[in-house]
């Protein structure tokens, strides 16, 4: 998990893809060729969102990977997994404690355990992500994008433009 000092846009959710890649997954998957991402309707990862899908294009580059995003529908963000298997335990792990710092918020959200076996790797994002960045049509139509047939603007893979070693 990446808590950032900055606006929560795109560009900081990719990179937390990202990070979550570079430092636990491309471990865990050595023999992946793709990534599938699941994510609620709006905010920084909404399916309208056009920085979004630029900035996972950029990483497809980068990665030399396929990336498969489905999106929650609208108004169903009570579905995401994550707000059940995780946030729920970091706010009760938090609870009652003054959120002072970064630091502090880093440190409660990477103690977070359950007895099940959850452990929580938390980080700060110190960059900087301008808010208000438009992308153009013509950026749009470069990406190597493939809309699935089921709900396509929800559900689509995103390929590298090039083939790339993965890294």
């Amino acid at each position: 998990m990446n808590v950032g000092i900055d606006h929560d846009t795109a560009a900081f959710a990719v990179n937390a893809i990202k990070n979550w890649w570079t430092q636990m997954g491309r471990a865990r998957y050595p023999n992946a060729t793709s990534l599938m991402i699941t994510a609620d309707g709006g905010g920084s990862n909404g399916s309208r969102v056009r920085l979004w899908k630029v900035e996972l294009q950029k990483l497809a580059d980068e990665l030399g990977l396929a990336i498969t995003v489905c999106h929650l529908p609208p108004g169903t963000s009570k579905w995401n997994k994550i707000e059940h298997r995780l946030f729920s335990f970091i706010t009760q792990n938090w609870r009652g404690k003054p959120l002072l710092s970064h630091q502090v918020i880093v440190q409660l959200i990477a103690a977070t355990t359950t007895k099940t076996g959850l452990e929580v790797r938390c980080e700060l994002d110190p960059n900087s992500y301008p808010a208000g960045i438009k992308i153009s049509d013509d950026e749009l139509n470069a990406m190597n994008i493939v809309r699935h047939d089921f709900h396509g603007d929800w559900n689509y893979t995103i390929r590298p433009k090039q083939t790339h070693s993965k890294q």
